[in-house]
């Protein structure tokens, strides 16, 4: 009987000194997962950004371009109209069929983000093609602007891993979003109103589409009721924190204590 209360003791004690050396394990892991930046990841999963824990009521309005073009001029005349500059993320196909859109989507003084060259699913694809779709898009983007892109949307909003750590290799901040208007859908001017203002908060990157239906009708109603909520509306590069921050699980971006 003794015996065995000695061999169970013995087990009980291997199995604590297992869990204590896991536990030491995941705390270097952690520590080593900071960089130059000053950034630290909560989770291992590599996230894009999502949105910005602030609280000030900062919000950026993006639009995804990638294919028409019909409602874009509309769109950036109410963004004129209420002295919005908002982040453009585009197609470098639609660069091409559009390149007089994009410089005066420059000139009016939005952000240009680049969203890929042929809008694949970069989860896909390996990771030299992956920055070569980056790299594509921003020499068309350059060659209009002047400028090389800082920020990055993976198409579809689909990503791991791979696609994260290639946008981060090319020098772009990997976007996504926290409001989802779900406006190509087309389910409706209401539907569509009432899910973003219910969803946006401080720090919050909010998602439309250059071509959706309601969009047009529905930008001056959010820009309205946002701005009387004391929102101001920046770029998505104004948001975003460029150092000194770590990420959670749900991808927000959040300063690190000074």
């Amino acid at each position: 009987m003794l015996d065995k209360y000695k061999k169970s003791t013995k087990i009980i004690g291997v199995v604590l000194a297992l869990i204590l050396i896991f536990a030491v394990a995941g705390i270097y892991v952690g520590v080593k997962n900071y960089n130059s930046t000053g950034v630290f990841f909560t989770t291992k999963k590599k996230l894009p950004i999502y949105c910005v824990d602030t609280d000030k009521k900062k919000v950026a309005i993006t639009f995804d371009a990638s294919w028409g073009s019909d409602k874009t001029e509309s769109l950036l005349e109410t963004l004129d109209k209420y002295n919005v500059r908002a982040t453009f993320f585009l197609v470098g196909g639609w660069v091409d069929k559009y390149p007089d859109k994009v410089l005066e989507i420059y000139k009016r003084g939005h952000e240009i983000g680049n969203h890929s060259n042929t809008h694949p699913n970069m989860t896909r694809l390996s990771k030299e093609k992956i920055i070569n779709e980056i790299a594509i898009t921003d020499a068309k983007i350059m060659k209009i602007t002047g400028e090389k892109t800082k920020v990055f949307r993976c198409p579809e909003g689909a990503y791991n891993d791979k696609v994260v750590e290639a946008v981060e290799s090319t020098n772009h901040y990997c976007i996504q979003w926290d409001v989802d208007s779900i406006d190509w859908k087309a389910q409706g001017a209401d539907l569509e109103y009432n899910r973003v203002i219910k969803k946006t908060k401080p720090g919050s990157i909010i998602l439309f589409h250059n071509d959706a239906k309601f969009t047009p009708q529905n930008l001056p109603r959010v820009l309205e009721k946002l701005k009387s909520e004391g929102y101001e509306f920046v770029t998505v590069s104004e948001l975003i924190y460029k150092d000194n921050y770590h990420m959670d699980h749900s991808g927000k971006q959040i300063k690190n204590n000074q």
